[in-house]
């Protein structure tokens, strides 16, 4: 298995890590299969597999619950766990309990937080405080969509440009070992990567980050909605219902099942 030296390593010599996002065991299994660098169990399963709006009603004990299983699925792959909403922000020893269940109980390697904020750079320390590596996520951070006012791409002004740099810079600082871009001019993503020490992934930030990532569901075009940034490698939203509709065909014809899928006294075999 992959760890936190072996994407410091991966930066330096220009190699370039892959990141997916799955959120159950046949989705990790398959994910390990494919030889992806780091699994992330991120609290977009809210809308992409529970049918939430977006990420704000995801629970602590929903990310342990889709943590373990894609842990059993993925026995040799870096697993990242997503903190969810309000589970990092209270204070300090909420926020390293939290922290530890994912790690202890679901099997994660390391934790993502989303902000660069003061708060949450306090965070990241704590955390990392605990002995627990931190991926940090700057850019759009969709537990920030009522702040944004939607999903909306951030840094295009100066000011926020430099912000989010200053924040990219300061999250580093804090111990993070890992940050993820997401919906960010390229230049900016650019200018990140090519700053700080630690690993970059991009999510719609374009081309020069040090990796990259996509949720599964997004990539075998099995999804009700694809960003801007999305490319689609299969069609399975087109596939999936017609292998279902012609089940259901068979079996209203009597086609389904024939002798072959039928168990027979041994007498008759």
């Amino acid at each position: 298995m992959l760890n936190i030296n072996s994407f410091k390593k991966m930066k330096q010599n220009r190699d370039k890590i892959v990141m997916i996002t799955a959120y159950d065991y046949p989705s990790g299994h398959l994910v390990e299969r494919s030889n992806t660098d780091i699994i992330l169990v991120g609290d977009s399963l809210g809308m992409v597999v529970l049918g939430y709006k977006n990420t704000l009603e995801v629970t602590l004990n929903d990310i342990i619950h889709h943590t373990k299983a894609v842990r059993r699925g993925a026995l040799d792959t870096f697993i990242v766990a997503d903190m969810p909403f309000m589970s990092y922000h209270l204070n300090l020893n909420d926020t390293k309990l939290n922290a530890s269940k994912l790690i202890t109980e679901a099997k994660a390697n390391a934790v993502k937080l989303e902000g660069g904020s003061d708060s949450r750079i306090e965070a990241i320390k704590a955390i990392v405080d605990c002995e627990i590596p931190v991926v940090a996520h700057l850019g759009l951070t969709p537990q920030s969509i009522n702040k944004f006012g939607g999903y909306k791409v951030q840094g295009k002004t100066q000011e926020k440009y430099n912000e989010i740099l200053a924040e990219a810079i300061k999250v580093q600082q804090a111990g993070a070992f890992m940050l993820v871009l997401e919906g960010i001019p390229e230049a900016l993503a650019k200018e990140i990567s090519e700053t700080l020490k630690i690993p970059t992934i991009g999510i719609g930030a374009g081309r020069y980050t040090d990796g990259q990532v996509l949720v599964y569901h997004d990539i075998l075009g099995n999804s009700d909605y694809l960003a801007k940034f999305v490319k689609t490698y299969a069609d399975l939203d087109k596939e999936i219902p017609q292998a279902l509709t012609e089940f259901a065909k068979e079996v209203r014809e009597g086609l389904f099942p024939q002798a072959e899928h039928t168990y027979f006294p041994i007498e008759e075999i």
